[in-house]
Formats: structure tokens, sequence, C-alpha cells
């Protein structure tokens, strides 16, 4: 065990005092993943995941004292169900560090090399970012898949999760970092902040030269709040106003399948989809709808859908705009594939937009046309997910231009640098 391993920063109290400490503690860490082999990182997660499986119990009695605190707060059935841990969810976080172990190591591994006329050798390799900062909400599986995905990466990482998971996050930390230990790492390399209060969040953000980059993952009023204050970059994760448009060459089967999967699979997921828009030209939008409310799902139409159904209510001029993380979801007719890229456009929040088509020239013009992080033909948003992309896990879903976009995982928690490799050449 290192000797260093259990050491812990001082309690909570003076938040930037407490944040300063653990990024201190991080950036020795981070220093010393950078160089750590990448069997030992791999090793060192394997006993993490064998940690949380052999403390199941111990989390599944945390996550239910965090899901009795949501029921009586009122929290809502998509956010409880985002919250809850079961022994099959539990062992499929166990499971998704182990597939993080097994991917391919991006630290120092080789992006392109080149040879210039003047005999100088140069290569781009991937290293890690340093110490990352995940900012969270109610999701205790983030605790677990950021920790994993960072430490492969060669990250030291800094957790801080929501104040509804605060038992289960700390249940699968402390698994975490035993198991880290027990494999001869510091569990400085994964800490997790040991307070609620708020101010440790503004610490978090304005720890320039300690937190190299800022992730956060949750609702409007997080992302809104760290873009705000942050003095280190930001990973942004922004909402998922996601579109599923039925094309006029759809396969009835397939819209009405992928319809009611890409909405009530999961409501609470960042992959659900919000808005449903059908083409005038499609012959059977009834079946959509029947569906819908066949799976329990309430359906906010505008004039065009409300007219066919009793069970639509008719949509306000918000709903376009809404990500529902609920049971509701919104759909509208639109002329043709124009008409929906139109309605993309001035809606989607760039996350995940899906087209049902058998039309193969459509698809390609959609799949060109929708400037989103994922764009999907015949297939349910719901697939917006690292683990279905073969990452493992993921960090979240990065919808803006810079670093990363789409499933952040491994690559997306390295950047890379220059090596120039000469026999003396001078520059006249």
């Amino acid at each position: 065990m290192n000797a260093d391993a259990l050491t812990a920063p001082p309690l909570p109290g003076d938040a930037a005092a407490l944040i300063a400490d653990m990024g201190a503690h991080a950036r020795v860490a981070a220093k010393r993943l950078a160089l750590t082999p990448t069997a030992d990182k791999a090793a060192a997660l394997v006993a993490a995941a064998a940690a949380i499986r052999a403390r199941a119990a111990e989390i599944l009695a945390a996550n239910a004292e965090d899901m009795a605190a949501g029921q009586k707060n009122g929290l809502s059935a998509a956010m409880l169900d985002r919250l809850r841990l079961d022994e099959g969810r539990l062992g499929g976080i166990a499971d998704a560090i182990d597939a993080v172990a097994a991917l391919p190591d991006p630290a120092s591994s080789e992006i392109d090399r080149v040879t210039r006329p003047n005999g100088l050798v140069l290569s781009r390799v991937r290293v890690p970012l340093g110490v990352v900062g995940i900012i969270y909400e109610s999701r205790p599986n983030v605790t677990a898949d950021a920790a994993a995905l960072g430490l492969m990466a060669g990250n030291a990482v800094i957790l801080r999760g929501g104040s509804e998971a605060v038992h289960s996050n700390r249940a699968l930390h402390a698994a975490f970092a035993a198991g880290l230990v027990e494999a001869g790492l510091s569990a400085d390399a994964v800490q997790l902040v040991p307070t609620q209060d708020r101010a440790a969040v503004g610490a978090m953000l304005r720890a320039q030269g300690l937190i190299d980059i800022i992730i956060p993952r949750g609702g409007k009023g997080l992302v809104a709040r760290v873009q705000d204050e942050a003095r280190v970059p930001v990973l942004a994760h922004l909402d998922g106003i996601n579109h599923l448009y039925i094309d006029g060459a759809a396969d009835p089967a397939k819209a009405v399948a992928l319809a009611v999967n890409a909405k009530m699979r999961r409501t609470g997921v960042c992959g659900a989809t919000e808005t449903i828009l059908i083409d005038r030209a499609y012959p059977a939008p009834l079946a959509i709808i029947d569906a819908l409310v066949a799976a329990g799902c309430e359906v906010r139409g505008d004039k065009v859908i409300a007219a066919l159904s009793p069970h639509v209510e008719a949509a306000s001029a918000g709903d376009w705009d809404c990500e529902y993380l609920d049971a509701i979801v919104s759909v509208a007719v639109v002329d043709g594939l124009s008409g929906a890229l139109a309605h993309i456009d001035a809606h989607s929040s760039r996350h995940t937009d899906a087209i049902v088509t058998e039309d193969a020239a459509t698809a390609e013009r959609f799949l060109t046309g929708v400037d989103s992080a994922i764009v999907m033909h015949n297939a349910s948003t719901q697939f917006a997910d690292g683990g279905e992309f073969g990452l493992g896990a993921e960090i979240g879903i990065a919808t803006g231009r810079l670093h990363a976009r789409g499933p952040v995982a491994l690559e997306g928690l390295t950047t890379y640098k220059w090596l120039v490799r000469g026999n003396g050449q001078t520059r006249t």
C-alpha cells in the first residue's frame, strides 16, 4: 500500500481550503498516473469493480436511504429512476468498470507522425488532461463511470455529486478507492468532495492551476452556473432535447417500435426522445399516437396531431424546447425532410436526433444536414450512450464543438502534445 494512499482532505469547513487541499493531492496523483503502466491501471480498475461487487449490500443500503429521502422530498418518477440502484444496475456498474479496464489505453498513443524535408520527425501523442473535476446530479453510476474513465486515461479525478445521491456516492466511492489501494495506487487519484455545501462547487470552478477541466453533468441550472462562474475550461453536457423524425417513407412497424422505445424505455435519461416529428405524407400517424398512449405516455401535439385523438393535449410554444425527462412527448406534423430539418435546427439542443425512413437518399440528407453530436438512422435515440458505442462507459454527451463531442470516454479525457526528434537541425 502506498504511504499516501489513505491521505484524506481536511473536514469540510472553508470550501476554498478544502478544494485547494484536494486539488494539491490530485495534482501529485495525476503526475504519477501519467507514468503508470497500462497494466497497473487496468488491474486497479478490476480491483475496484471487485470491491463494488463485494460491498453490494452496503451500497444498496446506502441507495435505499437516498431513495427514501428522494420520495419524501418529492423527486419525480424520472429522477427517482435515475437515482435507483438494484442488484442488476450495480452489477452493470461493476461490469462497466471491467469493460473500461479492457479498453486500449489512449495515454501516450501516437496519433500521427511525419518527417519534414529538413529531417525533423514530428509526432503527436495523446496525454492525460491532468486533474478532471466532475460536478453531477442524482445519478450514482456517474461516480464509478467518471472514476474509471478518468483513471484509465491517466487523470486524477475530483468528484462532486448531488445531494440526492449523497449516501450512494459515498458508498460507491469508498469501494472504488479501496480497490485502488488494494492494487497499489493512491486513493488521491479519485477523490469525492466530502460536503454538499454549494460553496465547494464555486471553489472547484475557481481552482485555476489545480483543476484542468470541469465537466458538469446535470440540469440546466447546474450547467448554466458552471458556464457562468468557471475560471477553468468546461466541457459541457447540455439538455437532451432529442427528435425522432418519421419520414413519409418510414416502415410503419419500425416507426411505432422506435417511437415507443425512444421515448419510453427510460424517460429520465438524456438520450430519451422529447419531440416526434411526423411527415405530412406519412400514412399512419394515429398508430404512433395510440402506441405512445398505450405505453403510458402523455402526448402533446400541434393542431393536426390534436385533431387525431382525444388523448392528445394541445402543445404550447414551450413544449418544443422542453426536456421533459418524463413520460411526456411533443408531436408535430412537418412538411417533409425540409420541414423536419428546419424544426430541428430551431429547437434541437444538438445532442441526438434520428430519422426513421426506408429511403436511403433521404436518410443521408438527414445524417449530413443535422448538426448534432449524434445523428441516427432507423435506431432509437436511447442508444446515445458510451457503453452502447463500445466505449465502456461515458462521462456524458458533449454537445459543444471544441475538444470532444458526443459520448465522452477515454479519448475525450486526453489532449495531445507534439514530439520533435532531430539530429542537430538549426533554423536559418
